[in-house]
C-alpha cells in the first residue's frame, strides 16, 4: 500500500469497479426487497451543495441496508417538467416556448436536459451514489407522461376528479392558477384605510379595507346581526364612491365587529371570505383584475394599471373627493406564490380539481400507518392536512407540461376522456376522432391547461414501479404492483411535506387504497450565511460541489453530511471537512499497519484462546456494533458514525493499536499462541471497522477491502459484504473489566512522563502499582509483560494500600523510578 491515499486515482478506480460489476444492480444483491422512492432534482442547470447533503444521506441508509441482507432497489429521477427546466430550455436556446407545438418543445426540452442529466449523474456517480443507473427515469418522458395521464383518467372515474368553473388561486406573475400547497405567507407593511360609502339619502357609511383598488369589483357591504349600528341597514342599497353603482347591505354571522367599523365590503375576489359570500348570497361577478395582473375596463380610472399602481391611483382619487377618511399604518400576512413572491390573487377559471376535502380524516389516518423518521415531523402533515381549505386544484395554465388527456364538446359541454391506448397524447395537437358522445355535435376541443407538476410528481412509487418492472403494462392494474408497493422508504426535505409527502399520500390512497411507503426519511437543509436555506434561485449557493471535489476526497464531503442530525437544518462547515480529512488520513494509515501484520491470516480460523486483551477490543467493538445498528434502524445516520468513531478513534487507535504493538514488534519476548491471537483479532477488526465505514466512506473502504480483504473473503465488493457474516457478537465482561484498569495504570504512565517532559519510550527501572483493592492489583499483573513492553519498564511490583505520595515519578543517579496509585470508585462503593 502507499504511503499515502490518492483520492482521485482509488475514487476513479473504485468507481470503474462498480460499474463493471453492476454492484449495486438489486438482481446482484439477493434478499428482501428494499425500494426506495428517491427524489428527482429540478434540471435547470446546476446542483449546489444542499443537494450532496441530502442525497448522500440517504445514500448512507442505502448501503447499510444492502450490507443488511436486503435487495435494494435504489433508483434515480430527473424532474425536467416544469418551470425551471421550461425558462431553461428558452434561455440557452434564445427562443420562446409558446412558438412551437408543445410536443417539439417537449423533445426540445428532453434533448437539452439530457446532457444536464448526465453532468448530475456523473457529479452523483463522483459522490458515490450506490444508486441503479439503469433504472433512471424523466418527468417528462414519453412513459412518465402516459403514466401521469392514465392516472387522471383513473381518477376521475373514480369520481375524486372533478371539473368546475371556480373562484381559484391564482399568480398574475406567472399567469397560472396555484394550489394552497404553493402559498407561503409574508408579512407585508400596508394601511388600513376608512372609506366613505353614502345611503341613497346622503348618510355616510364607513368602512375599512387594505385594499381600497377593488372598489370596482364591490358587490355587498356586510355587518354581523347583532351590531345595533347597522341593523337598521338592512334591505338597502349602499353606493359606491368614485364607481357610483349600488350594492346590497346583508348581515352576516362571519362578519367581526370589532373589526375596523364593523362594516365591510365583499368584492369579487379579495379573500376566501369574498367568495363565500360571493356563492352564499348568489352576488353578481366584478372582474376588475385580469389574468395579466392588470385593472380592466370595468376598473374605470384604474384600467391597465397593476395593483400597487392602482392602488396608489384610487387612494389619490378618494382623498381628492373626501371620500378617504382615515388612514392606518399596518403590517399584515398575505399569501404568496412560493416560486416567484408575487402577492396571490382570486381568479374564476374552468378547473380540475382533486377532491382532497372530503377525505381528510382518511387522509390524517394514513400518517398512522408511515413510520415518521424524526417521528416530530408527522405533526407537521397532520396540521397540514387538518388546516387545508380548498381542494387540489390541478390545473395550470402554462404551455409547457403535461396536458389533460381530454376534449370538450362546445356544444353541450361534455366530457371526453382519450383512450388508454392513446396515452400520452396532447389533445391540442391530436383532434378527437369523431362526434360528441352526448349530443352529436362535432365542435369539439382539446383541453388547454396542462398538469400542476405535483399531480405527476406524487406518482413517483408507480414511476418506480415500472423501473422496477421493465415488462409493466400499467402501474395502476397490474397484480405485481400491489406486491411493490408500499416502497420501503421515502427520503425527502421537511419543506415539502406539505407538496410531495401530501400529495403521494393522497394519490397512493385514492389509487389503491394503502400508503406508499413504510417508511418516510426527512432530511433538513444546508444553510448559507445569512441562515436561508441554499437555493440556486435565491443564488445563494456559493459553495460548488465540483470545486469541493478538486480539494477535498469526496468521502471526505460525505462524512460532513452524516454529521446533520435528522431533519434539522445545519451550516455548511469547513471544519467537519478537515476532521473528515484527518480521518480518512488515519484510516488508512491503521489499515497499512493491519495489512503489515495480518496479510497471511485466515480470518476463518478463529483462535480457541484470544487473551483478554483481544477479548477486551472485541467485546467493545460488538458493543459498537449494537450502538451502530440500533441508530441506523431508526436512520440515524450521525448517531451510527458517532459509535464507530468513539470506536475506531479511542478503542482501536488509541488504546488497542498502543497495547498490541509490542506484541507484534518482539514476538519472540510473547506467548507465541497469544501473538497468533492478537494477528487474527486485528485482522478481523480491520474487517469490520472498513465494514462498519463503508456506508459513510465508500471508496476508501472499497479500496483498503480490495488491497487487504477481498482475496480471502471472496466477496467482489465491500459494499456487498453482509454485516451478519463478520459482526460477530463477542462479550467478554471480565476481559473489559481487566483491560479498563490495565488502560488506567499504562495512562497515568505516559501523563508522569509527559509531565516531566521524558519520552514515552524513555525506561522505567522501577515500577510499582499500589492499590487497597487487591483485584485490581491481579488485573494489572496478569498483564504484566503488556505493561512492561509499553512502559519500557524493567521490573514491576505490587503493594497493597495506599501510596503516600499517590502517583509519582522520580530520577536518581540515573535511575527511573514510577509509582502508581489504582482507585476504582466503583470498589469503594461496594466496599462502603
Amino acid at each position: 500500500m502507499e504511503p499515502k491515499y490518492d483520492h482521485q486515482t482509488h475514487e476513479q478506480k473504485s468507481r470503474d469497479l462498480w460499474q463493471e460489476k453492476k454492484t449495486y444492480k438489486a438482481a446482484n444483491n439477493p434478499g428482501t426487497l428494499y425500494s426506495i422512492d428517491t427524489p428527482p432534482p429540478t434540471v435547470s442547470g446546476s446542483l449546489h451543495i444542499g443537494h450532496i447533503f441530502s442525497y448522500t444521506q440517504t445514500d448512507i441508509i442505502a448501503r447499510y441496508q444492502r450490507m443488511s441482507g436486503f435487495s435494494v432497489f435504489y433508483p434515480f429521477g430527473f424532474d425536467d417538467n416544469g418551470l425551471p427546466t421550461e425558462r431553461f430550455v428558452e434561455k440557452k436556446r434564445g427562443i420562446s416556448a409558446h412558438q412551437m407545438k408543445r410536443s417539439e418543445f417537449i423533445d426540445l426540452c428532453l434533448q437539452e436536459t439530457q446532457s444536464v442529466e448526465k453532468q448530475f449523474e456523473h457529479l452523483w456517480q463522483r459522490m458515490g451514489l450506490s444508486v441503479d443507473w439503469d433504472a433512471c427515469y424523466s418527468t417528462i418522458s414519453a412513459p412518465v407522461r402516459k403514466i401521469s395521464q392514465e392516472s387522471f383518467i383513473e381518477l376521475y372515474t373514480k369520481k375524486f376528479i372533478y371539473r368546475k368553473y371556480e373562484p381559484a388561486l391564482y399568480c398574475t406573475a406567472c399567469r397560472t392558477s396555484v394550489a394552497q400547497a404553493e402559498l407561503d405567507d409574508a408579512e407585508k407593511p400596508s394601511h388600513f384605510n376608512d372609506i366613505v360609502f353614502t345611503l341613497k339619502d346622503g348618510s355616510e357609511l364607513i368602512i375599512g379595507t387594505t385594499r381600497p383598488e377593488l372598489l370596482g369589483s364591490c358587490v355587498a357591504l356586510l355587518y354581523h346581526p347583532s351590531d345595533a349600528r347597522y341593523t337598521a341597514l338592512k334591505g338597502k342599497m349602499a353606493i359606491v364612491p368614485l364607481f357610483g353603482h349600488e350594492v346590497p347591505l346583508i348581515a352576516d354571522e362571519l362578519v367581526q365587529p370589532e373589526k375596523g367599523t364593523g362594516l365591510v365590503m365583499c368584492c369579487t375576489f379579495g379573500d376566501k371570505t369574498d367568495i363565500a359570500w360571493y356563492k352564499k348570497y348568489q352576488l353578481p361577478f366584478r372582474q376588475s383584475i385580469g389574468l395579466d395582473g392588470k385593472f380592466t375596463q370595468i376598473a374605470g380610472p384604474l384600467a391597465g394599471l397593476k395593483v400597487a399602481a392602482a392602488r396608489e391611483k384610487v387612494l389619490e382619487l378618494l382623498k381628492e373627493r373626501n371620500a378617504l377618511r382615515a388612514q392606518k399604518a399596518i403590517t399584515h400576512a398575505v399569501n404568496i406564490h412560493e416560486r416567484c413572491k408575487h402577492e396571490i390573487e382570486y381568479m374564476p377559471l374552468s378547473q380540475w380539481f382533486l377532491n382532497i376535502l372530503d377525505y381528510k380524516k382518511q387522509l390524517i389516518a394514513c400518517a398512522d400507518q408511515i413510520n415518521w423518521y424524526p417521528a416530530f415531523m408527522k405533526t407537521r402533515y397532520v396540521n397540514w392536512v387538518e388546516h387545508l381549505n380548498w381542494d387540489w386544484c390541478l390545473s395550470r395554465q402554462r404551455f409547457f407540461g403535461i396536458p389533460f388527456p381530454v376534449w370538450h364538446c362546445t356544444n353541450c359541454h361534455h366530457i371526453i376522456l382519450a383512450e388508454r391506448s392513446q396515452l400520452p397524447l396532447d389533445p391540442q395537437e391530436t383532434p378527437y376522432n369523431g362526434s360528441c358522445p352526448q349530443c352529436g355535435s362535432s365542435q369539439i376541443v382539446g383541453d388547454t391547461d396542462v398538469m400542476d407538476t405535483w399531480n405527476t410528481s406524487s406518482l413517483t412509487p408507480y414511476i418506480c414501479y415500472t423501473e422496477f418492472n421493465k415488462e409493466a403494462v400499467s402501474p395502476f392494474t397490474d397484480a405485481q404492483a400491489l406486491e411493490f408497493m408500499p416502497m420501503s422508504m421515502r427520503p425527502q426535505a421537511h419543506d415539502i411535506i406539505r407538496t410531495w409527502a401530501f400529495y403521494t399520500i393522497a394519490k397512493t390512497w385514492m389509487h389503491h387504497g394503502i400508503v406508499p411507503w413504510k417508511d418516510i426519511v426527512i432530511s433538513g437543509h444546508v444553510l448559507s450565511d445569512s441562515k436561508e436555506k441554499l437555493s440556486k434561485s435565491k443564488e445563494n449557493a456559493k459553495t460548488d460541489p465540483e470545486t469541493l471535489l478538486k480539494t477535498y476526497p469526496a468521502d471526505v464531503i460525505r462524512y460532513w453530511t452524516a454529521s446533520g442530525s435528522l431533519g434539522y437544518d445545519m451550516a455548511f462547515s469547513e471544519t467537519q471537512l478537515r476532521i473528515g480529512q484527518k480521518l480518512v488520513t488515519k484510516l488508512w494509515n491503521a489499515c497499512r499497519f493491519i495489512k503489515e501484520h495480518t496479510l497471511s491470516v485466515d480470518l476463518k480460523n478463529r483462535p480457541p484462546v484470544l487473551g483478554e486483551v483481544n477479548e477486551w477490543i472485541l467485546d467493545r467493538a460488538s458493543n459498537a456494533f449494537d450502538r451502530y445498528q440500533k441508530a441506523l434502524g431508526t436512520h440515524e445516520f450521525n448517531v451510527a458514525l458517532d459509535a464507530v468513531e468513539t470506536f475506531f478513534w479511542q478503542d482501536l487507535c488509541d488504546n488497542y493499536l498502543e497495547l498490541i504493538k509490542d506484541q507484534l514488534f518482539k514476538p519472540e519476548q510473547y506467548n507465541a499462541q497469544l501473538v497468533a491471537a492478537t494477528r487474527w483479532t486485528l485482522a478481523h477488526l480491520g474487517l469490520r471497522i472498513i465494514q462498519l465505514y463503508a456506508p459513510y466512506l465508500p471508496h476508501i473502504t472499497e479500496t483498503l477491502y480490495q488491497e487487504i480483504y477481498q482475496a480471502r473473503v471472496g466477496t467482489a465488493s465491500i459494499h456487498q459484504t453482509q454485516l451478519k457474516d463478520h459482526q460477530h457478537r463477542f462479550i467478554y465482561h471480565l476481559s473489559v473489566e481487566i483491560m479498563y484498569t490495565v488502560i488506567d495504570a499504562i495512562s497515568q504512565v505516559r501523563k508522569l512522563k509527559t509531565e516531566k517532559q521524558l519520552s514515552l519510550k524513555a525506561e522505567v527501572h522501577h515500577l510499582a502499582f499500589y492499590s487497597k483493592h487487591p483485584s485490581l492489583l491481579a488485573f494489572v499483573k496478569k498483564e504484566e509483560q503488556l505493561i512492561k513492553g509499553i512502559a519500557h519498564a524493567h521490573t514491576i511490583m505490587y503493594k497493597a494500600g495506599a501510596h503516600e505520595s499517590g502517583s509519582s515519578l522520580a530520577i536518581n543517579d540515573g535511575q527511573t523510578t514510577m509509582t502508581i496509585q489504582l482507585e476504582s470508585a466503583e470498589l469503594d462503593n461496594d466496599q462502603k
